[in-house]
């Protein structure tokens, strides 16, 4: 019962705060920033323990997987743009991994976080279900990773369209790799507004930027981590 009690729920303030982001466009009303906000406040005032939610929507957190695998379909149906542009796209795709990695790095070091923080922070840049194995492999704690993918994505979501604008970025290729590479499931999403060409290149620049980051969770960040200790 509460399984399909606490799923409703979760669908149902989903809903209402994307029907509310598309009606007044407002950044702070984006869904992935208002929903978790109201699901807080409402398991609060029904004080439901934050373990019981968590237990029985775990059912929703399995979709991760068929969501992330059923961005293959635009990508299929524009193979012949990701074939002729590939070499420009890993390019990028892997300048992008590296700065985000980098960056996570030296911001960790400035705000003094713990090391299980900061290894936590490091694949924030990658969806999920892909971060969360990264964590894993590399000692974090895949909770924390799981909180900063969120929030990247949510920020990154936020200020990609304005910075498209202010860059006056025209070409699909860049607008999507930007996108995608920028805030992964969100960015993908918001380059569905876009067009289809957006999105479809910012779906390749977040399974690229999974992709290179795995392989980055044995040489770079391990590299990084024995330059702080």
């Amino acid at each position: 019962m509460n399984i399909l009690l606490f799923t409703a729920l979760t669908y149902l303030l989903y809903r209402l705060t994307k029907w509310s982001y598309k009606k007044w466009k407002n950044p702070l009303l984006h869904p992935l920033l208002l929903a978790p906000l109201m699901l807080i406040l409402v398991i609060s005032c029904l004080h439901i323990p934050a373990g019981n939610y968590t237990d029985a929507s775990r059912f929703l957190t399995h979709l991760l997987g068929p969501a992330t695998i059923a961005f293959a379909v635009p990508i299929y149906k524009h193979k012949h743009l990701l074939k002729k542009y590939f070499g420009v796209m890993l390019i990028s795709v892997t300048t992008g991994t590296v700065v985000a990695i980098v960056s996570s790095y030296f911001f960790s070091m400035f705000i003094h976080l713990r090391p299980d923080f900061m290894i936590s922070i490091l694949p924030r840049s990658i969806t999920t279900p892909i971060a969360i194995e990264v964590s894993q492999e590399i000692g974090g704690v895949p909770p924390l990773t799981t909180v900063f993918v969120i929030l990247t994505g949510i920020i990154g979501g936020i200020i990609g369209p304005y910075a498209i604008k202010f860059l006056s970025l025209k070409s699909p290729i860049a607008r999507g790799l930007a996108l995608g590479m920028g805030a992964h499931g969100v960015g993908t999403t918001k380059a569905m507004e876009f067009g289809e060409q957006e999105a479809t290149f910012s779906t390749l620049a977040m399974i690229l930027a999974a992709w290179i980051t795995v392989i980055w969770g044995s040489s770079l960040i391990p590299l990084l981590m024995n330059i702080t200790s």
